[in-house]
């Protein structure tokens, strides 16, 4: 027996042909997983800057689908392929987070999913 509400969220984000939804709802937290896709399913170009603008616009449009606001969002992991990109993806990240800011953590890792992906976020927010 389950006691849960689960519940996807409806966004415009390429429909992925893998086994996922982009958000997930459940007992007040949002779960999501973004990453640097275009509306077309395609892995931007442009490096770790646009690839992290990408991926914060994907998280902001999935949030606004389920009626909240980057504020919203209470952790944050993010995955990166290289050190180096993490001063980058920094200075972006202030740019859509205000104080008081995510709890968060940052991991350099081998590799994401696609081979051209420079980052990846993983989100948790609250939800009404």
């Amino acid at each position: 027996m389950t006691h849960s509400n689960k519940q996807a969220v409806k966004t415009s984000l390429y429909a992925s042909k893998a086994p996922l939804e982009w958000a997930i709802t459940n007992n007040g937290t949002l779960y999501t997983a973004q990453i640097p896709i275009d509306e077309n399913g395609d892995v931007v170009a442009g490096g770790i800057e646009t690839q992290t603008r990408q991926t914060l616009d994907n998280l902001k449009h999935t949030l606004e689908c389920a009626n909240v606001g980057m504020d919203a969002v209470l952790q944050v992991m993010i995955y990166v392929t290289d050190r180096d990109h993490l001063k980058t993806v920094n200075q972006i990240y202030a740019e859509y987070f205000e104080a008081p800011y995510p709890n968060r953590a940052a991991l350099v890792i081998a590799g994401l999913a696609r081979e051209e992906m420079l980052v990846e976020l993983v989100v948790y927010a609250a939800v009404p």
